[in-house]
């Protein structure tokens, strides 16, 4: 199974190809610290804070590798998404992207998708909105449009 297009263009747009330097010709992304306090690269490539600039072409092939984890880790722990729609899947290989397996694995979020209650996934899923104990607009923007592929 490949990774949703919708989990790539969402992933894209929330994460967006952060702190662009130019040098010379070619523009490069460095690290920086996402709003929840991790060092990040490109398309919200978990990093060390010493990494080296990297291209958009590097970000796009971080992106991919780790959207490829997300898609493996939402199937493992949800299975039912193998049967549903793209964008269901779409959207919880995206959630997965951007907080991790373990966060799905012990959500109860996981569970309502295995129940296949789609309204009740929908409304956990908004729940996550949280980055360094606040709320953060960007992840409710992104809860919202991760929630309205459930449907």
């Amino acid at each position: 199974m490949t990774v949703p297009r919708a989990a790539i263009d969402l992933a894209k747009r929330f994460e967006g190809f952060e702190r662009r330097v130019k040098r010379g010709a070619m523009v490069t992304a460095v690290p920086y610290v996402c709003p929840a306090g991790f060092w990040t690269i490109g398309y919200g490539h978990l990093c060390k804070s010493d990494h080296p600039p990297i291209s958009l072409v590097e970000a796009e092939v971080y992106l991919e590798q780790d959207m490829v984890k997300a898609l493996n880790a939402t199937l493992r722990y949800c299975p039912v998404l193998a049967t549903e729609t793209k964008g269901r899947l779409a959207a919880i290989v995206d959630f997965t992207f951007n907080l991790g397996a373990g966060r799905l694995q012990a959500s109860t979020l996981r569970r309502r998708i295995n129940q296949r209650d789609w309204n009740a996934a929908s409304a956990e899923l908004r729940r996550w909105v949280y980055g360094g104990g606040r709320v953060l607009p960007g992840l409710v923007a992104r809860r919202l449009a991760e929630s309205a592929l459930l449907s």
